[in-house]
């Protein structure tokens, strides 16, 4: 199968530039810049006129809730969004029924992702405070890394020993993503705020509770570990401009050991939305500052955030209901997670070339991934076309995570995915996805 694909503007490694991408086997075989056209016949043309043609996103940080969750979301439901946002890679997180930490519920992730999963596919390695001795056992092949839940009520993933994490800080040869929270802080911050405002505070108050205090303190020990063991620490979601202090600016292709991940929630929304959207946008770590909000996106061009990611949690609206302790954390958000960064490079905050690089190639590079993250000959033909100034309002209808609902409800977009292609097949366009279609497993390293 031979497809071309022409007419389109590419943005990649730094560079845009007109040109036509041939792919065959499901691999891109030929970059042409310009307008010359490919010597040989091709089976399908793909007219990516008007269009941008982008590396396939990687999406670091997911919850596809499968196995145990599944009237939230499945994998098949949520791979179905992906595709439909441009994404064609995901890493799905541990905290599932029953949670990702052992090597059996491992096995049994991917072979579901085998069967059900529309885009590529791997899995995080839950860390718990006594799995630690089954890292040698996992093929550093296979997966990105180890999850650390550094402040988590989930089961038994809180790590809160400090002997056990100075044996994960040490033993662990992949690497660690770490939500970083201090449980403690957080406890006594909502013990007071239960004392003054009643046994379910206001979703206002969420920041207040999943505080600054909790998140810098929490950071600092990860860091601090990291350092002292040179581990490979990605700090998972972070939101205050405090903790930005701990990272180093970057402005080279080189990633440190230790990076961050901001995800989209955090960069597009602040404290003053909990207004108009309530728990909508109640998620852990919680949305705080405009303050916070403004270093964040600052930090996507100075190299102290590497990584643009989702934390996509979908729930039911009935699990939204009710205020700091009733309603859970979490929103689905990986369908329209480019577009709405692509509002960001509308509003100056960083360039197409930036955004391509936090989206595509920096999650390639930090965890190794073979062949995926670039549009390089070689390489995997995951691309995405998105086309600008095309105006679309989000509507329920539109929205294919499983629970049915989206915080960006009744936004008016500025940016269309026209395209998926994953693998060289095209997975979505105009508006549908291939449900017959199945990625692959990612290979790492």
């Amino acid at each position: 199968m031979r497809t071309i694909v022409q007419g389109g503007t590419i943005v990649n490694e730094g560079r845009t530039f007109d040109g036509t991408i041939v792919i065959e086997d499901g691999k891109i075989t030929q970059i042409i810049q310009g307008n010359k056209d490919p010597e040989a016949s091709s089976d399908e043309v793909i007219d990516a006129s008007g269009c941008f043609v982008l590396p396939g996103i990687i999406d670091d940080h997911v919850h596809f809730r499968e196995p145990g969750l599944k009237e939230k979301a499945d994998i098949d439901t949520e791979s179905r969004a992906a595709a439909a946002g441009g994404v064609t890679t995901y890493f799905d997180m541990p905290n599932t029924v029953p949670q990702t930490t052992t090597l059996e519920a491992l096995e049994g992730k991917f072979a579901l992702a085998a069967e059900k999963s529309h885009v590529n596919y791997s899995f995080f390695f839950g860390a718990t405070n006594d799995n630690i001795s089954l890292f040698e056992q996992l093929d550093p092949h296979r997966i990105p890394g180890i999850k650390l839940f550094m402040g988590s009520s989930t089961g038994n993933m809180l790590v809160d020993h400090r002997e056990s994490l100075e044996q994960l800080f040490s033993s662990a040869k992949l690497p660690i993503m770490a939500h970083c929270e201090d449980t403690a802080i957080i406890n006594r911050n909502m013990a007071m705020a239960k004392e003054k405002y009643g046994d379910d505070p206001k979703v206002i108050h969420h920041p207040e509770i999943r505080s600054e205090e909790a998140c810098y303190e929490s950071t600092h020990l990860a860091v601090e570990l990291a350092t002292k063991h040179h581990a490979r620490l990605h700090i998972a979601h972070l939101t205050t401009a405090k903790e930005l202090d701990l990272l180093p600016t970057n402005h080279s292709s080189h990633l440190s050991n230790i990076t961050a991940e901001a995800t989209v929630s955090h960069l597009y929304f602040c404290d003053r939305d909990y207004v108009s959207l309530g728990t909508r946008i109640k998620c852990n770590p919680a949305i705080k500052t405009e303050r916070d909000r403004e270093a964040l996106q600052q930090a996507l061009c100075d190299g102290r955030i590497t990584v643009i990611g989702t934390d996509h949690a979908p729930h039911l609206l009935s699990q939204k209901e009710g205020g700091c302790a009733k309603a859970v954390s979490g929103m689905p958000m990986i369908q329209f997670s480019l577009v709405t960064m692509l509002e960001l490079v509308d509003n100056g905050i960083l360039s197409l070339e930036r955004l391509v690089e936090l989206m595509c190639h920096n999650p390639a590079r930090l965890f190794e991934v073979r062949h995926r993250g670039f549009i390089r000959e070689g390489y995997q033909a995951d691309l995405v076309l998105v086309r600008p100034n095309t105006a679309w309002v989000c509507t329920k209808s539109m929205i294919l995570s499983k629970c049915g609902w989206s915080p960006m409800e009744g936004h008016m977009f500025l940016w269309r995915v026209e395209r998926t292609l994953c693998n060289g097949h095209t997975v979505y366009a105009d508006g549908v996805v291939d449900s017959d279609y199945i990625g692959q497993p990612v290979v790492f390293r």
